[in-house]
């Protein structure tokens, strides 16, 4: 099965989960304990199916002895269930006797196991998933119910899911509040009075928990919370809508204009890293960092919005189960590591020891997904606090002419079960994972996997997300790895924003852009249970995903290779090549070169399927007949369904990928020449683009390649040029990178890979140049294939192409992208005769090198300097 996964997951995840630590439930006496496992799943009301089953009559039995009993019989799954559970067809399945089909709410509530004789009479037991009947049962009600804390005339309501629990109780501020079930929809609710608000709150749940084998009284907070204590100890009942959290100005918060996601240039950038060694700024690591308009980090996202930078990409924002929220919590590095030396082990060494109880971490860890993370604020104690910051985050970054994109996990939780991060699993157990045949949870996340297939999960995915879009007036969200959800979850967000209007909800919803990872792997890969978010199926809704074609071949390899030097267009492959035997013999190197450049011409048309155009054999191919791994290097529809990048938070950053594949001699300033060559190819394509906050100045990891967990030290964007560009600050942690040592270790004591502040600011400088050309030009904006085909050529592309070096073709545009260390000459007879000269913005910039580019108009030839791309406007 062919993997398209591209983000290290594994490593993320894999630490959050194993720092989750169990919680001891209190649990009533009495039942035999439950089989471990659940191989046969209730799918609706009338249908068993047990994996492994002989096809005979078997039973449903329920009670503390067993004392009640469903009947089944030998069936088979209708049209319509096998569409609906496709992996379960093959199965042995069979029907509730018609008899017993009103005991079902009952045995729901209650322990519930499968049962049958096998070939020699013994019995046979094994426990029963119950999404699929829960859903029939109870989804319709469900659906439409109100959940969480809502408000009307003051007065709360809070009401909770939790069609299997035997009771549910409310623990408000203290004492003891009794809920009522809605027997046709499975919802507990409370009504309370005004003095309701602002009181820290739980659920007292009284459930039957398989993993357990008993029954459990979980005391848990609310998934629907809107607001909690520090470090999420409670739930707090608080009003979205009163007028007391609104910053001012926030009712008639002017937004920047809107710009279409085909057109989006976007910065992804996590809350802590922009601040917290930015010296000039007065809330440094905090939501409040973005209302410092003088700070460095402030000035710069100003510089790159002015420039065409339409949206800033926030890493994980919500409720995270994995920090302190608390200063005083939150443990430091205790070592002079600035002292060290630049090759040193003892820097990951000491950020390691403290790694699980500092302030940082990415995010990737939900524990409630719709209130924003508290060590983020000013006051994690206050339940205000975190909200209105977050108001004016969002207030500072359209202030300075940025939308704002969330970063939303919905695919895992950081814990399941009986844990202590748990939280829904202790509500409804057994409904929200995605389980597999034998009733364990998926984890191929590397934590447990959620199900939207499932309808209260998914719909928990739409609430989320239509109440940060309303209440916090977010501009667009990207969906972590949104291959694990289901197509039709993803478009139901959709359906919902388009809803939204300025008139009745403050927001438009039709404006906001929603994109995300469409990687197909794990136990959904293939579409095995349903048509999932990925980047094929995907084409043609408006909703992106993430094109890995193009970022490989502009890096060189894949995110995984053992040896870090492989290297691809930008990075010296055959024209300026490393002594990796990884690349190849010196004609592998050209083959593969081409190749990487075909994948780039395909990226640069934003990805086309249908884009017809000659490759560099000779060919006329279709986008989707360029091989990518196995795979079609083309799926979109249209531009705007893959978005284009170089780097981003995983894996290596562009600059730590660059010095491992080029060679080590290279100069500071053609290492910065390369990063802005790389670059390029993402923010001259059709279709949107994504940045890694940082890397137009440089930014260095040290070589990490999941920083997920490794601190400040590794992490911190460095707006001053004077502080280096974080490369040299040790080897990076052991965990995810001591194999790549060796290669890591000369680099980093290297002081030539250390880069000053004429090549940050040169580099910075020449990208700003690259989106205002982008910004300022329309033949950017192309809106269709037939579009794109029309306007955007490769005129030199076939036989004989110049390895290294790509030229496009857009309206009255030339776009050269010399990737070779040696000026190139670029002839395209069929322009002999026309006027062309060097972009005016790259004419009036800053880069003297660009500048010597040069156009001949009586033969039709480009002259470009080595690594470097020029664009040339028709006069």
């Amino acid at each position: 099965m062919r993997r398209t996964l591209r983000r290290t997951v594994a490593a993320v995840a894999m630490a959050l989960c194993a720092a989750a630590l169990p919680a001891p439930p209190s649990a009533t006496a009495g039942p035999p304990p439950a089989p471990a496992g659940a191989a046969a799943q209730w799918i609706d009301r009338d249908t068993v199916v047990w994996k492994g089953a002989r096809h005979a009559d078997a039973q449903l039995e329920y009670g503390a002895e067993g004392e009640g009993r469903i009947r089944l019989t030998p069936g088979a799954l209708t049209p319509a269930e096998q569409a609906a559970y496709p992996h379960l067809r093959n199965f042995p399945a069979f029907t509730v006797d018609p008899r017993d089909r009103g005991l079902a709410r009952a045995a729901l509530r209650d322990r519930l196991v499968a049962t049958q004789r096998d070939a020699d009479g013994r019995r046979v037991t094994t426990g029963v998933q119950l999404p699929g009947v829960l859903d029939d049962l109870y989804g319709p009600s469900a659906a439409e119910a109100p959940l969480g804390p809502v408000f009307r005339h003051g007065r709360p309501t809070l009401s909770v899911w939790a069609p299997t629990a035997r009771t549910v109780a409310l623990e408000l501020d203290g004492r003891t509040v009794p809920m009522r079930r809605d027997d046709a929809s499975g919802v507990w609710r409370a009504r309370g009075a005004r003095g309701w608000a602002g009181k820290p709150y739980r659920y007292v749940v009284d459930v039957w928990a398989p993993g357990a084998g008993r029954f459990v009284t979980n005391k848990v907070t609310d998934p629907y919370a809107t607001a909690l204590t520090a470090d999420s100890a409670r739930s707090v009942v608080l009003d979205l809508a009163d007028p007391r959290l609104a910053p001012r100005g926030w009712a008639g918060l002017k937004k920047p204009a809107a710009v279409p996601l085909n057109r989006a240039r976007i910065q992804e950038l996590h809350i802590r890293d922009f601040s917290a060694e930015d010296r000039t700024s007065r809330h440094p690591g905090r939501y409040l960092a973005f209302t410092d308009r003088r700070s460095d980090g402030m000035r710069h996202l100003k510089a790159l919005a002015d420039a065409g930078t339409s949206y800033v990409h926030l890493l994980p924002a919500f409720d995270i189960a994995t920090i302190p929220e608390r200063r005083a919590d939150q443990a430091r590095p205790g070592c002079d590591l600035a002292a060290l030396p630049a090759d040193s082990e003892r820097q990951q060494e000491c950020v390691g020891k403290t790694a699980a109880r500092d302030a940082y971490n990415w995010g990737y860890d939900p524990f409630h997904y719709t209130v924003p993370e508290g060590s983020y604020a000013s006051d994690p104690d206050s339940p205000r606090a975190r909200t209105v910051e977050f108001r004016r985050m969002v207030q500072g970054l359209n202030g300075a002419g940025l939308r704002t994109v969330m970063d939303v996990v919905y695919n895992h939780t950081a814990a399941s079960g009986q844990d202590a991060l748990s939280v829904l699993d202790r509500i409804v157990p057994g409904y929200y994972h995605r389980l597999l045949d034998d009733g364990s949870v998926a984890t191929s996340t590397c934590c447990a996997n959620t199900a939207p297939e499932h309808l209260m999960m998914g719909r928990l995915v739409v609430d989320s997300i239509v109440t940060w879009a309303k209440q916090y007036k977010v501009d667009g969200f990207r969906f972590d790895l949104m291959g694990h959800h289901p197509k039709a979850n993803i478009l139901a967000v959709r359906k919902a924003l388009d809803a939204l209007t300025v008139a009745k909800d403050g927001v438009d919803g039709k404006a906001i852009i929603l994109y995300g990872e469409g990687w197909n792997f794990g136990e959904v890969a293939d579409d095995a249970r349903f048509v999932q978010a990925t980047q094929r199926n995907m084409a043609g809704t408006g909703i992106a995903t993430f094109n890995d074609r193009s970022r490989d071949a502009v890096r060189g390899g894949g995110p995984f290779d053992q040896d870090p030097r492989v290297q691809g267009f930008a990075s010296g492959l055959y024209t300026d090549p490393n002594p990796s035997p990884a690349n190849g013999t010196q004609a592998e190197q050209r083959a593969r070169l081409l190749h990487y450049q075909d994948l780039l011409k395909v990226g640069l048309t934003g990805n086309l399927a249908d884009y017809t155009f000659t490759d560099s054999s000779g060919r006329t191919v279709k986008g989707s007949q360029v091989d990518y791994n196995g795979a079609p290097a083309g799926y979109a529809a249209a531009p705007g369904d893959a978005l284009a990048y170089a780097d981003a938070h995983d894996n290596e950053t562009l600059y730590d990928a660059l010095a491992y594949k080029l060679p080590q001699g290279t100069s500071a300033a053609d290492r910065a020449r390369m990063q802005v060559l790389a670059m390029a190819t993402a923010a001259l394509s059709q279709g949107p683009a994504l940045s890694q906050a940082g890397t137009d100045l440089l930014r260095s990891k040290s070589l990490d390649r999941n920083s997920f967990d490794s601190g400040d030290w590794f992490n911190a964007v460095h707006w001053d040029c004077r502080d280096g560009n974080g490369f040299g600050r040790g080897l990076p942690p052991a965990a995810d990178n001591k194999d790549k040592w060796p290669y890591a270790r000369p680099l980093l004591a290297d002081p030539a890979l250390r880069p000053g502040c004429a090549q940050i600011t040169a580099a910075s400088a020449a990208y700003r140049d690259l989106l205002r050309i982008h910004a300022t030009e329309p033949s950017f904006g192309l809106t269709g294939t037939d579009a794109v085909q029309a306007a955007l050529s490769f005129p030199l592309s076939g036989k004989g192409e110049t390895p290294g070096v790509v030229t496009m073709r857009l309206g009255k545009l030339v776009v050269v992208f010399n990737a070779t260390p040696r000026r190139q000459l670029q002839h395209v007879p069929s322009l002999a005769g026309k006027r062309y000269a060097l972009h005016r913005v790259q004419a009036r910039g800053t880069d003297p090198v660009v500048k010597s580019a040069s156009y001949e108009k009586r033969t039709g030839k480009f002259a470009v300097p080595a690594r470097t791309v020029a664009v040339f406007a028709a006069r």
